[in-house]
């Protein structure tokens, strides 16, 4: 049977660099007269849609709103010329101004500004690394039970934070879900104006999430009750412009002060590169290029990298694949990179010609728009489908969850990661079944379980299936049938396809060999790859005498398995002669 092998893996041998240069990155980024209109229609949906939503997002990392807008058309500009995935709109999400606003939360005033440029820019360095060292293949290392987890958690937390700007108040507490205690226990302290602001925002969102309307939905659930606002002369209702003021022109690019760095900024960027690379991965998956070409997973890290280095260098925060800003180029025709490119473009002619209304949009909807998006993205149907497969997924998804709610956004995902890892080895190490292959009249093999214990003067055949590294080795080791009172055995382990074993796996068969030895019994090794043949050689005393230690794999399925059994058998039977 052929192994498939993955996008990811089958184009890290061949590079944009490999397969011409310049000249076919050149190629590939050439607008095409066929579509340039239509992306050009596609990307002003996107662009507007990107006004609450980069907003919003700064909201969450508690700087000045414009910040989330520049992000906004960096992000989309920069990656968008680089990702293989075409239709991949890289711009603000929820997930990455979470760990963002978390690794700044320690700063105030200016320093909380700039150091969120130097934190974007450090987020794209580290995923453009990943992109050049072809860190790819590595996201599918990060479970889906500890991802739902922390998605989970990051939506919680964004439902509690926003619940003060919501309803006007100022909430104490150390983390969001104690700020949203501190608002619910407070009645008294909820500015009513503020309220009816945000729940006309909210009213609007989803009244509309389900219309022709939806596009632009967040759009209009910030103009209208703003202009309410301002016809009604609600001066209690904080707007925009409070946070700072929206300058009319579009920031020159600088070097952000590298003279912040600190561990928490470092440490906050590699959160933000795995949270961005894990959610890129899934956006490219969802969003497939529509001529059949494959995703280059490590262009995609690469592209969202430069993403973020345009963004931090404009000013702006970090970025990633968005899942939602990719659905709605596809929905409304985008063709062709350039849709996303014209987002970015769009985004820009917006900041300059509408600089000074972004002012004035009331806080509330901002928060309002930040609680709709949060309440989308829980999936309860998905979490109950975690939970319903097995204690280690109820585990993971519960523990990804608190750790996202009480701990700093970066712990919590070096929990998940941590917990991913320990997962896959556990998985591998429980995950291994030793079979017995008994020998058809028709000269194949059919399966049974392994027996508990060897039989005397008589040849076992044994297949082995799943990981045999570290814990897996430890687990081949219980389950191989014990050499007991058994007088004379003779073992034949299948090892076919086996091509790296590790130290602990080799240790723990040459103890058996010794054990079948003491018994006056022979151990058998088939199938192996020939250069794993001859370490296994060197290693494991699997015979008597050389060079019949080994029986290496050939072309012929079982050819090598029943050789090494008929050896077994005529040394078994030979005695007895």
């Amino acid at each position: 049977m052929t192994e498939h092998r993955p996008a990811d893996d089958a184009e890290d041998d061949a590079s944009a660099a490999t397969s011409g240069g310049l000249r076919a990155w050149l190629q590939s980024v050439k607008p095409e007269r066929a579509t340039i209109g239509k992306d050009m229609i596609a990307g002003l949906p996107g662009a507007i849609s990107s006004v609450p939503d980069g907003m919003a997002s700064a909201v969450l990392v508690g700087v000045n709103p414009v910040h989330g807008l520049y992000a906004s058309f960096a992000g989309p500009i920069a990656g968008g010329l680089t990702s293989s995935t075409r239709l991949m709109v890289i711009t603000t999400t929820t997930a990455a101004a979470l760990a963002a606003g978390s690794a700044v939360s320690g700063l105030e005033g200016s320093q909380r500004t700039d150091a969120l440029f130097l934190l974007t820019l450090l987020a794209g360095l580290a995923m453009v690394a990943a992109g050049l060292l072809r860190l790819g293949r590595y996201t599918r290392f990060v479970s889906h039970s500890v991802m739902t987890g922390f998605l989970t958690g990051v939506a919680v937390n964004i439902l509690c934070g926003q619940l003060a700007d919501l309803t006007g108040t100022t909430a104490e507490g150390d983390n969001s879900l104690a700020k949203a205690i501190d608002v619910v226990t407070h009645p008294s302290e909820i500015d009513v104006a503020s309220l009816l602001t945000g729940l006309g925002a909210l009213a609007i969102l989803f009244g509309l999430a389900r219309t022709k309307l939806n596009s632009v939905s967040a759009l209009i659930a910030l103009v209208v009750p703003t202009v309410a606002v301002v016809i009604a002369g609600a001066v209690t209702v904080a707007q925009v412009d409070d946070q700072g003021a929206i300058p009319r022109s579009l920031p020159l690019p600088a070097i952000p002060d590298f003279g912040l760095l600190s561990v928490d900024l470092v440490t906050g960027a590699l959160a933000i590169a795995v949270i961005v690379l894990v959610q890129g991965a899934g956006v490219s998956e969802a969003a497939p290029n529509a001529d059949g070409r494959p995703s280059r997973m490590n262009q995609d890290f690469l592209a969202q990298g430069l993403g973020n280095v345009a963004a931090g260098l404009f000013r702006g925060q970090p970025v990633g694949g968005s899942v939602g800003q990719t659905a709605l180029n596809v929905s409304v025709g985008g063709r062709t990179r350039w849709a996303a490119i014209w987002s970015g473009l769009w985004m820009v002619i917006i900041l300059v010609v509408f600089a000074g209304v972004v002012g004035k949009v009331a806080m509330p909807t901002l928060a309002a728009v930040l609680i709709f998006a949060a309440v989308g993205s829980l999936r309860p149907s998905v979490v109950m489908t975690i939970w319903r497969t097995g204690r280690l997924s109820q585990i993971a998804i519960t523990a990804t969850f608190v750790a996202t709610l009480f701990l700093p956004v970066a712990s919590a995902v070096g929990v998940g990661v941590v917990l991913s890892l320990l997962l896959q080895l556990n998985r591998e190490a429980m995950d291994l079944t030793v079979v017995e292959l008994v020998p058809t009249e028709d000269g194949r093999f059919a399966e049974q379980p392994a027996p508990k214990q060897l039989v005397g003067h008589q040849v076992t055949v044994l297949d082995v299936y799943g990981s045999l590294f570290f814990a897996g080795a430890r687990t081949l080791q219980a389950r191989l049938p014990e050499v007991g009172d058994a007088e004379q055995p003779a073992v034949v382990l299948r090892l076919r396809g086996r091509v790296s074993l590790g130290a602990t796996f080799f240790r723990i068969l040459a103890t058996y060999a010794e054990q079948i030895g003491a018994a006056g019994g022979r151990l058998y090794v088939s199938g192996l790859d020939p250069k794993m043949a001859r370490l296994l050689a060197r290693t494991v005393p699997v015979t008597v005498e050389p060079p019949d230690q080994v029986f290496g794999a050939t072309p012929v399925l079982g050819e090598s398995t029943w050789a090494a059994m008929n050896e077994a058998q005529a040394w078994v039977v030979g005695p007895k002669a």
